[in-house]
């Protein structure tokens, strides 16, 4: 029985052999292949489904182009723009329900560029020989993309080479059966957190926000958590934000590998959607904890969380600048946005008494929000921390309000 229809992507002229293998076994399983050519220089040992002059063309440009740069980087990008755009059509004519892309570096590149081109539900998987490398930066990650190691394939078909590439074709049409689509008949709430240990507002607001008739989806803000939720955020997911962990954006400011890009904050406000942010651990910054600790930190206060994460706390000069990247953030948004500031602590680490206790750092922070902070975006102090019952209490306050005058969009 064939089912569900997999489009399978990826240079023929270098890569024919591999491809029509990994093809093969998703025809095997019973399900339907669609090929997509994205060479440059070669050409397939038999015509795919769309050739590398269709992909070329559907990005406004052609193979003859591509050549003539004489530059592989600029070529593959002319492939990788076509691909994705095609792609996302076959997507939107209900000719393919789910995708694989099959490369090293150059096919990655290209993948991620196609793999962000669909949306949320639509199983996505790169075979890559550079999957979960630090080669691949966080913001170029689709929400639900699917790695799996290329382990023996950088030429020509071997066994070991099967083993990776046959469970990947099981995996990308067992997926294409299995997906449950998002349920839209409910208005969707994001919400970034880090964990019950450090946060905890979470545990009274999701049944709260259910009971009002929102779904709402908890995001864990670590680096590819927060991706996810900016991915989506750029899609217009969601009815309303409730952004109380912005953690990663101290993390990307500082160097850090656990990062969500450079453009945490604002996909929301790009879409106009409706922003309730709170800093929550705001004075962390999470580093690789099973990596040496760079010698800027030595004075730093430090909290092992496991062994792979390690948090720095910032001083006040550092919190300062947070603060006004925070700002600056906020300030490109279209739409409503009110900042939380909890004046006894924003992590459950940072109460008083508490190891990480940062009196300082934190009275640094609030002012410097107050006089960085942009005309679009109010703010309101409360004399809480975080996780006490009146944090969420304002964060429903403002939110009720929202939904009372039509600001939130409750069906």
């Amino acid at each position: 029985m064939t089912d569900k229809t997999i489009l399978v992507i990826g240079t023929y002229d270098t890569k024919d052999d591999e491809l029509g293998y990994l093809a093969g076994v998703i025809r095997d399983q019973g399900g339907r292949v669609v090929t997509m050519d994205v060479s440059v220089l070669g050409d397939p040992s038999k015509p795919c489904d769309f050739s590398k002059h269709d992909v070329a063309e559907e990005g406004g440009s052609s193979i003859k182009a591509a050549i003539d740069s004489g530059n592989e980087n600029t070529a593959m990008q002319i492939m990788g723009q076509g691909a994705a755009l095609l792609t996302a059509r076959l997507h939107r004519e209900g000719k393919i329900d789910a995708m694989i892309v099959l490369g090293g570096t150059m096919g990655t590149d290209l993948a991620l560029d196609v793999c962000s081109a669909l949306p949320l539900g639509v199983p996505k998987y790169i075979v890559s020989t550079v999957s979960f490398s630090p080669l691949i930066p966080a913001e170029r990650l689709a929400a639900d993309t699917q790695m799996i190691l290329w382990a023996g394939g950088l030429y020509g078909l071997n066994s070991v080479c099967k083993a990776s590439l046959s469970q990947a074709a099981g995996a990308v049409l067992g997926a294409a059966r299995a997906v449950e689509p998002m349920n839209q008949s409910k208005p969707l709430i994001g919400m970034m957190s880090l964990g019950k240990t450090a946060l905890r507002y979470m545990v009274p607001l999701k049944p709260a926000l259910e009971e009002r008739g929102f779904e709402v989806a908890v995001f864990h803000a670590t680096g590819m958590g927060g991706r996810a939720f900016e991915s989506l955020a750029a899609q217009g997911a969601f009815a309303c934000v409730f952004d109380f962990c912005t953690q990663e954006l101290g993390n990307h400011i500082q160097g850090s590998n656990i990062s969500a890009g450079a453009d945490r904050l604002t996909n929301a406000g790009a879409n106009g959607t409706p922003q309730i942010v709170a800093p929550g651990c705001y004075d962390l910054v999470d580093v690789v904890g099973w990596k040496p600790i760079d010698d800027k930190w030595a004075n730093h206060m430090k909290h092992a969380h496991n062994r792979l994460l390690t948090s720095i706390v910032l001083q006040a000069a550092e919190t300062q600048q947070i603060a006004r990247a925070h700002c600056e953030q906020l300030a490109t948004a279209k739409g409503p946005v009110t900042m939380i500031l909890p004046e006894k602590g924003l992590g459950e680490w940072d109460r008083e008494g508490a190891d990480l206790h940062n009196a300082e750092g934190l009275a640094a922070f609030l002012n410097e929000i107050e006089k960085s902070l942009p005309a679009n975006v109010s703010a309101q102090r409360i004399p809480h921390h975080i996780n006490d019952a009146g944090f969420a209490e304002k964060a429903l306050e403002v939110f009720d309000a929202w939904c009372a005058d039509g600001t939130v969009k409750t069906a």
